[in-house]
């Protein structure tokens, strides 16, 4: 019988304090590769990416990661399945997602090199910003007003909803907010850009992009590839508790995006979009 992969892992360890250890167990966040599969309506196939991932929530991860990428548009997607296929071993079968598409696979450049993405943000993306004005527009500016009372919540209402970062302190979280500031839902993942997938693939299979009225937070720092795919998903704000990259600053500018960092306790750097944060 093949074992379905969990969000972690159970392990026993040995614990040094000062001049004693104890042996005792201890949960890890679980660790897995996941290909995503396309499946044109004429049956035709293809591997378009290798990420590493944390268990769970994978069909929203795959939808959200083709979203993002430009692959599928919203109402493509005919069905999705962990793939059964006989050149799939059984132990691999729930770490390997078919998509089944409406329609053709896309031609598109991306997939001639097909994706191979890891949990640390390895080559996952569009190559530069100039790619992404074939497919994106700017958003547009000053629907969303957001207070800085609002903004400074933020963190504390993320961290109270990581369950599994809880558990493990090994995984990062993406959460997304209304625009009064209540968490809508929010996904982990042991790669930060696999969190935001989770998300955008949650509304996206649900009907709900693009997201306009939301704010996305996240752990840790906010990437190129976050920034793209919270672009994708129509998202305006993106908020993070530590530093955002170069590239993701541009791409904020670029695109009318509002971008704060080092959100923490009453205080932030806001890099793009400050028209959209109410401040005297």
């Amino acid at each position: 019988m093949t074992t379905r992969p969990g969000p972690t892992s159970r392990i026993r360890i040995v614990e040094l304090s000062g001049s004693t250890a104890r042996d005792r167990r201890d949960d890890l966040a679980t660790e897995e590769p996941l290909e995503i599969r396309l499946t044109a309506a004429d049956g035709t196939r293809k591997t378009v990416a290798i990420t590493m991932r944390t268990p769970g929530h994978d069909f929203e991860l795959a939808a959200g990661f083709l979203h993002g990428e430009g692959l599928v548009r919203p109402g493509g997607i005919a069905a999705i399945a962990y793939c059964v296929d006989e050149d799939v071993p059984p132990e691999a079968r729930y770490n390997t997602v078919t998509v089944r598409l409406h329609g053709p696979i896309p031609d598109l450049p991306a997939l001639d090199r097909h994706f191979l993405t890891s949990s640390a943000c390895g080559v996952c993306g569009s190559a530069g910003l100039e790619a992404l004005h074939d497919r994106c527009e700017p958003l547009p500016r000053g629907r969303l007003q957001l207070t800085p009372e609002l903004l400074y919540a933020l963190p504390d209402r993320l961290r109270k909803a990581q369950g599994g970062f809880g558990k493990t302190g090994g995984l990062h979280a993406a959460g997304l907010f209304s625009a009064t500031g209540e968490l809508v839902t929010l996904r982990e993942d042991v790669g930060r850009h696999n969190a935001v997938d989770k998300l955008a693939g949650w509304a996206a299979l649900s009907g709900r992009l693009p997201l306009a009225e939301h704010v996305l937070m996240v752990s840790g720092r906010t990437s190129y590839e976050i920034m793209q795919k919270a672009l994708a998903a129509g998202i305006p704000v993106v908020c993070a508790v530590s530093a955002p990259s170069s590239l993701a600053v541009d791409l904020a500018r670029e695109f009318g995006m509002t971008l704060v960092g080092f959100l923490r306790g009453e205080r932030c750097n806001i890099y793009s979009g400050p028209e959209r944060i109410l401040v005297e």
